[in-house]
């Protein structure tokens, strides 16, 4: 199975606008394995690296989806510079940027979160470019784009 997916690596190219490009390192966006490989990679390194801060309390929640990542933790024991040192350092082709809290709320995918008196409260997150505006039921699309409107 390791030699298949070191064969894949190495034959892994991609077209751009008529021109050929190989990738230097990982795999390239869009190959039906990337979304497989990067899971297996992410969830190795957590297990390996992450699973540690955990049991240690330097970080007291954490739950990815995909690629975002959503981290608790006490500012009494621990601080954001010091997490994402330890999470850059794990391996050289990852870089952790973290979102920062502003006024005890933070977005993680398509929710609010809000910290108030030591409890969490989630609601919607709206982008600042939301117009709020639905699609016209009976337009000229299909039906599985007008219930999800």
């Amino acid at each position: 199975m390791i030699r298949l997916l070191e064969t894949i690596l190495q034959q892994n190219y991609f077209i751009f606008m008529v021109n050929f490009y190989q990738p230097e390192k990982g795999i390239s966006m869009g190959s039906p394995l990337s979304n497989t490989i990067a899971e297996i990679f992410l969830q190795h390194l957590e297990h390996t690296h992450l699973k540690h801060l955990l049991d240690t309390k330097a970080i007291n929640y954490y739950t990815r989806y995909v690629d975002d990542i959503l981290i608790m933790y006490n500012t009494d024991h621990n601080s954001l510079k010091n997490i994402c040192h330890q999470i850059n350092t794990i391996h050289p082709n990852l870089t952790f940027t973290p979102t920062y809290e502003e006024n005890n709320t933070i977005s993680f995918l398509d929710l609010l979160i809000t910290r108030h008196n030591n409890t969490l409260h989630i609601n919607i997150y709206r982008k600042p470019t939301t117009t709020d505006t639905n699609k016209n039921y009976i337009s000229n699309h299909p039906k599985e784009h007008e219930m999800a409107a």
